[in-house]
């Protein structure tokens, strides 16, 4: 009957105790049971007979710990780095065995996940739990991290002066109320029932359906060319059927200037383009500056082009204030149709207040124009004295330069 009673007390109770309290509590009750308490609290709350006695020393040396304390200092289990010092210095060398020098790891070629990390250390002779793993990994200054895009190759000396070139240039065109555009080609996507990058919420267990494979030949692309209005937080993007060509580059300019330039900036007179050294912009491309010429003669605009250095095009704001968003609105949803392209682009928008704009471009470009000496001789082009392969000015045919 007496067991029966405590363990109906330890019931109420026992569970709300933290493990300080569970071991005093069950030491005060065998102390009132007397002889044989300690065995009687012991199958009651599970405890080993061990921890009731130590409570009894507790309970009678009137011991009080800090509030919230629940061991003496220097209690509970040592730390993995007390017991086992060579443990930090095996996992350096698993982490980051080429700085390490360690050309023999068992985990240079394979991922380190806390499974595989543990297997190895379990191999070198330490005993350490995967839990116990990612404290020390967190402890150490490790974090999960993914590849950083640093790098730009063999960088042009003049790499930093460009961009000062072009940020002088563009704030002067924007002081004087002038339009600055930053272009550039967004790569090809896939139009039809195909995986888009990214994650989206939907039902758990049904995620959106698309084709196994979407390396296919022969099905339809979007190729998407941006416009971004630095002046008004805008972006016009047209989306070509076909290939990246200097017409096609063009062409969304023009478009750009017809559908919103003109009307944005009335008494423009100067239109500034930032753009990378690739693809249909390239400044080496004579067909885009005969184009180039076309549109300043067609606009009455003189044109003033910036060029940012070779393996720099990520600096361009296209790509940070226009594509970045435009692929975030769409991750995880298949590009169906171009209807789809077209609403998923123009739908985009930013905390900052960013409007984007888009279009169908139905043209069939096709590469590998070529270009006459007299149409390169009639470009009416004119160098700046700092590298003038990166910028220059395109006047109206007739204008002097």
């Amino acid at each position: 009957m007496a067991e029966a009673k405590v363990a109906e007390r330890w019931r109420l109770f026992g569970a709300e105790c933290d493990e300080r309290r569970r071991r005093l509590w069950a030491a005060s009750e065998a102390k009132t049971h007397g002889p044989g308490g300690v065995a009687l609290l012991a199958r009651v709350t599970g405890l080993s007979e061990e921890t009731v006695r130590r409570g009894l020393v507790e309970v009678e040396s009137g011991e009080r710990l800090e509030r919230g304390q629940v061991r003496r200092s220097g209690g509970g289990r040592r730390r993995v780095i007390e017991t086992d010092p060579s443990v930090v210095e095996d996992l350096d060398r698993l982490i980051d065995p080429a700085t390490r020098g360690d050309p023999e790891s068992p985990l240079r070629w394979t991922s380190k996940s806390l499974g595989k990390l543990r297997t190895a250390l379990v191999g070198m002779g330490h005993e350490i739990s995967e839990r116990t793993l990612g404290k020390l990994l967190k402890a150490q200054g490790f974090r999960l991290q993914a590849n950083q895009k640093t790098r730009e190759g063999s960088q042009h000396p003049d790499r930093d002066a460009q961009f000062e070139h072009i940020n002088e240039t563009v704030k002067t065109a924007l002081a004087e109320g002038q339009p600055v555009i930053s272009i550039d080609c967004k790569h090809k996507e896939l139009v039809g029932d195909y995986k888009n990058g990214g994650r989206e919420w939907e039902p758990s267990g049904k995620p959106v359906q698309v084709q196994g494979h979407d390396f296919p030949t022969g099905v339809p692309k979007a190729v998407p060319y941006g416009v971004y209005d630095i002046a008004n937080n805008e972006g016009y993007v047209s989306v070509g059927l076909s290939v990246e060509t200097a017409e096609f580059s063009v062409a969304s300019i023009r478009a750009w200037w017809e559908h919103l330039g003109r009307d944005r900036f009335p008494n423009a007179n100067r239109l500034t383009i930032t753009a990378d050294c690739g693809g249909g912009n390239s400044p080496r491309v004579h067909l885009w500056k005969v184009c180039l010429q076309k549109l300043a003669d067609e606009a009455g605009l003189e044109l003033e082009l910036c060029h940012f250095p070779p393996g720099t095009s990520k600096w361009n704001k296209v790509e940070h204030r226009l594509f970045s968003f435009i692929s975030l609105n769409w991750r995880g949803r298949p590009l169906e149709s171009y209807e789809v392209t077209l609403d998923l682009i123009a739908s985009t928008t930013t905390s900052t207040g960013l409007k984007v704009y888009a279009r169908l471009d139905p043209t069939i470009y096709t590469k590998g124009s070529k270009v006459t000496k007299d149409q390169i001789a009639a470009v009416n082009i004119t160098g700046h004295d700092w590298h003038p392969e990166w910028n220059y000015r395109i006047t109206p045919t007739g204008q002097s330069s």
